[in-house]
């Protein structure tokens, strides 16, 4: 399912002197001023395209007294151009790859635009504050219904005002998920399935860094557990939900950090999970460790799912969030290289591309850096070590 995720080029930008159309019926067709000419075909690609689905959150359709079709934006916006052109969809053959869209300098709302997720609902965890915040905002300002799943529910709260502020009606839930304790992980997904049938898209963004050795009250070392161990128990407990949709997917947030990581074989994975003492800690080796934990539950979610399409990917390196908020050390060298890396919402791209992407549609087991597909580790893509790593949980969840 890979291999439909060719590379390009921006091939399908117009000629200068083209302009795309739409019928009433959706047919995309192209109008070149220069002879006054229409043709059916894309000029460059020889692709034809459709738009689909309802008009995204927002516009109306409206036709004015001489019989021109209008698009009418609720902040007093009107065009003629369909606002779904942003996402027409080529009619699909075999010799037409998936084309590149978005890359590294891509935030999460231009990955949106023209998008209407008004029948979806998501859970994102970690979402009141950094990445997790910039996704669940871009989500629910796209007319998705986002639950924030998060330890400090005040702080939740919050961060939904202020993306009301944005928009009104935005939908929100909040859920109270303390990945230190699988009793927390537990509860929080009972009450979700006590109060909704279906989850489109979870979306594992939390996680921590930096933090000093201790281990959990379920005797874990935390970052293993916070990272990885409740998240992907949190997950297990929500299969009925996620496998209840069709085409749901899980976004399960990893780092090229992974390829760093000391564990190698199955017997590395024992100790991790026993816990290390603490003279063999080091803060980055755990999250590096935990990181590549988070690939392979991916991997193995995905052939024991095989309906649901699940991701994993990279938000971005050295992102100013709260994730170095435990070493002021790391602070500070966070604040310094600033300017030369992504901004929140360029971060968030990559995890809403793989929630939402309709390219990604029937595709799986993939991992995701700039919003594209690309190769983990050796030892990520290893499947046994995936299933022997996995299999416990995944059997006595």
């Amino acid at each position: 399912m890979i291999e439909i995720l060719n590379d390009s080029d921006s091939e399908d930008e117009l000629p200068p002197g083209w302009e795309e159309m739409t019928t009433n019926t959706g047919n995309v067709y192209y109008v070149n001023h220069y002879t006054k000419g229409t043709q059916w075909t894309h000029p460059r690609t020889g692709r034809t395209k459709i738009v689909e689905g309802e008009l995204p959150s927002g516009w109306k359709k409206c036709v004015s007294e001489d019989g021109q079709v209008l698009f009418v934006h609720h902040k007093n916006t009107t065009t003629y151009t369909d606002p779904r052109l942003a996402f027409a969809t080529e009619y699909r053959e075999s010799s037409q790859p998936v084309r590149q869209r978005f890359d590294g300098s891509s935030t999460a709302l231009s990955v949106l635009h023209g998008r209407d997720l008004r029948n979806k609902i998501a859970i994102v965890t970690g979402a009141n504050t950094g990445i997790g915040f910039e996704t669940a905002r871009s989500l629910a300002l796209h007319g998705c219904k986002v639950v924030l799943a998060c330890r400090d529910l005040k702080k939740a709260e919050e961060a939904i005002q202020k993306i009301k502020e944005e928009r009104q009606d935005a939908k929100f839930d909040v859920l109270h998920l303390d990945l230190s304790s699988l009793h927390s992980v537990k509860e929080a997904a009972k009450k979700y399935k006590q109060k909704y049938r279906v989850l489109n898209i979870l979306i594992l963004n939390a996680g921590i860094f930096a933090i000093p050795y201790q281990l959990t009250k379920d005797g874990y070392e935390t970052t293993f557990q916070v990272n990885y161990l409740s998240q992907f128990y949190f997950t297990l407990l929500l299969e009925h939900p996620i496998r209840s949709c069709r085409k749901s997917r899980v976004v399960i947030v990893s780092s090229e950090s992974h390829r760093f990581s000391s564990l190698q074989t199955i017997e590395d994975f024992h100790q991790l999970i026993l816990s290390p003492p603490a003279y063999k800690y080091w803060y980055m080796e755990a999250y590096n460790n935990s990181k590549l934990c988070n690939i392979l539950f991916a991997q193995e979610l995905a052939n024991r799912w095989p309906s649901v399409n699940v991701f994993s990917c990279h938000p971005g390196n050295m992102v100013s969030s709260s994730l170095s908020r435990y070493s002021w050390t790391l602070r500070f060298l966070f604040m310094l290289v600033r300017p030369f890396t992504k901004s929140l919402q360029q971060a968030a791209s990559t995890s809403v591309f793989c929630a939402t992407a309709p390219e990604l549609e029937g595709v799986t087991k993939c991992y995701f850096n700039n919003c594209y597909y690309c190769i983990p580790s050796i030892t990520a893509l290893d499947p046994e070590l995936a299933a022997k790593q996995n299999y416990g949980l995944l059997v006595k969840k």
